[in-house]
């Protein structure tokens, strides 16, 4: 079998994919989505021999029946079913053994995310000191929003009275005169 340092390569791979996307996961279980794209961004699929839709037969056959997640034990069967497929020339070991090489040590990808576009007319547009009148309160000095207090005049509802706004500012007025 394989050395343990490559089995713990193994199980780190395995816990980024599982906590991938998902800011509730503790890395010990694994959704098919991410197992999908563990077999995409290692290239395990290649498009031939291993394609998506044997990626998700083996996911379901590996996972127990009323579970939508694999252990990490499941997971190395599903790694089992899936070696011979992708490694047809090679032995049920050696293929095992390069399955085992294309994913340790990796870790999932963004790769198609969507990046923000930069360009002279988006820039123009979102700089906050070029903006006037009622619109240029809703920022401070460095740039950044003011939320909810900056888009309204917010009011204190303190006073004996319910609808009574403004506490306290009678005396203001009076000697003000």
């Amino acid at each position: 079998m394989a050395e343990s340092t490559d089995m713990d390569q193994l199980l780190s791979s395995f816990k980024k994919f599982a906590v991938h996307g998902d800011t509730k996961a503790t890395g010990k279980e694994m959704n098919g989505k991410n197992w999908a794209k563990l077999c995409k961004d290692c290239k395990v699929t290649d498009g031939k021999n291993v394609t998506s839709t044997d990626v998700d037969i083996v996911f379901t056959k590996v996972k127990a029946k009323t579970s939508r997640v694999i252990t990490y034990e499941e997971f190395q069967k599903a790694l089992e079913e899936l070696a011979p497929k992708r490694f047809k020339g090679q032995s049920k070991e050696e293929a095992l053994q390069s399955i085992y090489k294309l994913i340790e040590g990796k870790e999932p990808t963004n790769v198609g995310v969507t990046k923000v576009a930069k360009t002279a007319a988006v820039d123009r547009l979102t700089d906050t000191t070029k903006y006037t009148g009622s619109h240029k309160e809703r920022f401070d000095e460095s740039g950044r929003g003011r939320g909810k207090g900056g888009r309204e005049e917010i009011v204190e509802h303190t006073g004996y009275v319910g609808a009574y706004k403004n506490a306290g500012t009678y005396d203001e007025k009076t000697k003000a005169k």
